[in-house]
């Protein structure tokens, strides 16, 4: 009988242990898991969507950015509110009156939407280049990434090319690089004149290439304000 009880509690002992070894794994692989996911957070996380005014329109030229038509507090910098989480949706579900909606950052439950102005307060008409940048893509998120720009109401959606047929995506512009999503110029910007942009980011889940290999991965960009694009301003230097 003593024997059997032995027996019994080498057993009960064993599985104890036994528990014990898988709780000691499970709560390694949990910290290790949330370690990587503080890791990525703070890489690829808390990076806001902004507007950057070249420093030499603002100074030299009188041009000025802001979020509020009416209070124009002027920045240099502007930035819009974080989006935490982002799942793919159609570009019929964006409100039709997203460039009218509000001022400021205005995102949606899937989609990044900011709406500022640019204003000339100096005494010349100028020329100025807008360009949204790539900062990073994680798991060819940019394949299915969707670019709206509204200026003064005229709405243009610039997206990456068919990645199979290497054509425009319907509705689309086409991104105009590897880095830049979008660069076009402003010309004759006169005084008092006053631009309005709205600029949408979102996933497009009717795109072709919208499929399970891009869950998970994160795009970033920024945008800027220049008197010159980068590459007409090297050969200027270089002339």
């Amino acid at each position: 009988m003593a024997k059997n009880v032995v027996v019994k509690a080498e057993k009960v002992y064993g599985r104890k242990k036994k528990y014990s070894s898988i709780k000691l794994i499970l709560s390694i692989s949990i910290l290790v898991l949330a370690l990587v996911f503080i890791v990525l957070g703070v890489i690829y996380k808390g990076g806001k969507f902004t507007i950057t005014l070249d420093k030499r329109l603002s100074s030299e030229s009188g041009i000025v950015i802001y979020e509020d038509s009416e209070i124009k507090e002027s920045k240099r910098k502007l930035s819009a509110r974080d989006l935490e989480f982002m799942d793919n949706i159609s570009i019929d579900w964006i409100p039709k009156n997203i460039d009218t909606e509000s001022n400021g950052s205005h995102n949606g439950e899937n989609y990044i939407a900011y709406t500022f102005y640019i204003e000339n307060e100096g005494e010349e008409a100028i020329n100025y280049w807008y360009s949204i940048i790539i900062d990073d893509v994680i798991k060819n998120v940019d394949e299915a990434a969707r670019v709206m720009v509204y200026l003064n109401g005229d709405r243009r959606v610039y997206a990456k090319v068919n990645s199979y047929t290497n054509e425009p995506e319907k509705d689309t512009l086409p991104f105009y690089s590897k880095d830049e999503a979008v660069l076009e110029q402003r010309k004759d910007f006169k005084p008092g004149d006053i631009d309005k942009f709205t600029i949408v980011i979102w996933l497009e889940g009717d795109d072709p290439d919208c499929i399970d290999n891009i869950l998970g991965g994160e795009i970033k960009m920024h945008m800027e304000i220049r008197e010159e694009h980068k590459e007409e301003s090297k050969n200027n230097e270089k002339e």
